[in-house]
């Protein structure tokens, strides 16, 4: 049996706003509305790992979504990191601070984490994604051209793989490509098989 049957029954809810795990979920074939909370709270408590983090956030934006589930349903959220240097990098607050962050990437490896939890009135599964990524040396007037045409505010690192600095600026990854995009859907697609 493949995914797209088993899930004809349920009705699927993807627990986020990011245009990217639209689009992710939707090219697995599946169908699904959105729903957000918009007072999400993205504190977490410092003893825990780089691992396990982005898990923390994904289940507390599933709780924030509970009380909207129904009788099969399955509900999807995720939370993705940057690692670097042994500490979370997130999103920009401000444009300087995305210049800062990409300053520190450039010529770098760094870690992108992404929790996911599926979750339903009966079960929930939770797991993570690792990718390594390499990049080369960014100049400042790449870093700045980059900030200036794609505006990358909303993404944890200040960067997307999908946008020109990924093209330009990437050597190499080792991991899951989408992971790094925020949904590593293949994973996804086998624990909901399983679900």
């Amino acid at each position: 049996m493949n995914l797209i049957n088993k899930l004809e029954k349920y009705k699927i809810i993807l627990g986020s706003q990011s245009p990217r795990r639209h689009h992710l979920l939707k090219e697995l074939g599946i169908k699904f509305e959105i729903m957000v909370n918009n007072s999400q709270d993205e504190s977490y408590p410092a003893h825990i790992t780089k691992e396990n983090i982005p898990i923390y956030l994904a289940k507390k934006k599933s709780e924030c979504l509970y009380e909207n589930l129904k009788e099969n349903t399955i509900l999807i959220t995720a939370d993705t990191i940057v690692w670097l240097n042994n500490q979370v990098v997130g999103k920009p607050t401000d444009k300087e601070d995305a210049k800062n962050i990409l300053q520190k990437l450039s010529g770098n490896k760094h870690e992108v984490h992404t929790g996911v939890c599926i979750k339903s009135l009966e079960k929930e599964t939770t797991f993570c994604s690792k990718t390594d990524v390499y990049f080369r040396e960014l100049t400042d007037n790449e870093i700045i051209y980059y900030l200036d045409h794609c505006k990358p505010f909303d993404k944890a690192g200040a960067y997307g793989i999908q946008e020109w600095i990924g093209y330009i600026g990437i050597e190499r990854i080792d991991g899951s490509y989408f992971n790094v995009m925020g949904l590593p859907v293949q994973k996804l697609y086998t624990e909901l098989l399983r679900f």
